[in-house]
């Protein structure tokens, strides 16, 4: 299986996109004889984003439509959070888990890998760290959150006259480490292993890894941020991508979901495909 990202990807802006729900029929044709493989975030689409990232709390229904759609075929989380963290906030076994943006997978009967050969990059992670908090201590709002395999540096909350400090720290501090890379999300800044790994190519990865092969299986993601636009563009040809909300670029998603709520009915129509 390759990545369609050595294709020319298309992109829209999110208001072109089509209501997941108004192409039902397209979907189920394209579901037709096959089984799907289900891949998608945690933050925005599990579970609204908040202020604070440990009160992004599942609910009991959505975990229920999780189960049950578990009980139908292969479902992923992949998130930029820590692999355990989302795995915590899941809490179901026969999920599969990608944390750090698919550096730290793991999954049913004992899966454990870390694909993306991220470990060199643990020193260049560990000073940056102490860097960041050192020259943002005084920047009220700020946080600089620790992943094992990234920081994400939020500004949410930080009042806007003082963000051009948050992102001057963050494009110093990954400057002046050849090991680590920028990447982008809402409200939040990353420096991550400069690798050339992502949450595509761990969707392709998995579906390698668990003998999932396009003739009987349409792999489909759901994203809700720019992070998540290596996915769709990986998918792009070969599965079904579905943005939920809108973020600030273009995206190479297919179809999109309003928010959460839809993500829970949409999940719960595919367990009855």
């Amino acid at each position: 299986m390759k990545a369609s990202e050595e294709k020319n990807i298309r992109r829209r802006e999110a208001s072109e996109l089509p209501a997941a729900f108004a192409k039902m029929d397209e979907l189920r044709s394209k579901l037709k004889g096959k089984k799907p493989a289900v891949f998608l975030d945690y933050d925005g689409c599990l579970s609204p984003i908040v202020k604070d990232p440990d009160k992004a709390i599942l609910t009991d229904e959505m975990r229920a439509v999780l189960q049950q759609l578990a009980g139908k075929c292969q479902v992923a989380v992949v998130s930029g959070r820590d692999r355990q963290n989302v795995k915590n906030l899941v809490q179901l076994d026969s999920l599969y888990y990608a944390g750090s943006h698919g550096f730290d997978i793991t999954g049913p009967n004992g899966m454990q890998a870390e694909p993306g050969d991220a470990h060199q990059a643990l020193i260049a992670l560990d000073k940056a760290e102490e860097e960041l908090k050192e020259r943002l201590i005084d920047v009220e709002g700020s946080l600089v959150e620790r992943k094992r395999y990234a920081i994400a540096v939020h500004y949410r909350n930080v009042e806007e006259p003082l963000v051009d400090i948050v992102k001057k720290a963050v494009d110093d501090i990954v400057n002046a480490h050849e090991g680590l890379k920028k990447g982008f999300g809402k409200k939040v800044l990353e420096l991550k292993p400069n690798i050339d790994w992502h949450k595509g190519k761990a969707v392709l990865w998995l579906m390698n890894e668990l003998g999932l092969d396009l003739e009987s299986t349409v792999p489909i993601y759901i994203g809700d941020d720019i992070t998540d636009e290596d996915a769709f563009a990986s998918l792009q040809g070969i599965g079904i991508s579905v943005l939920v909300g809108e973020h600030d670029d273009k995206t190479a998603a297919e179809y999109k979901l309003e928010d959460v709520e839809e993500v829970k009915r949409f999940l719960s129509e595919l367990s009855n495909l």
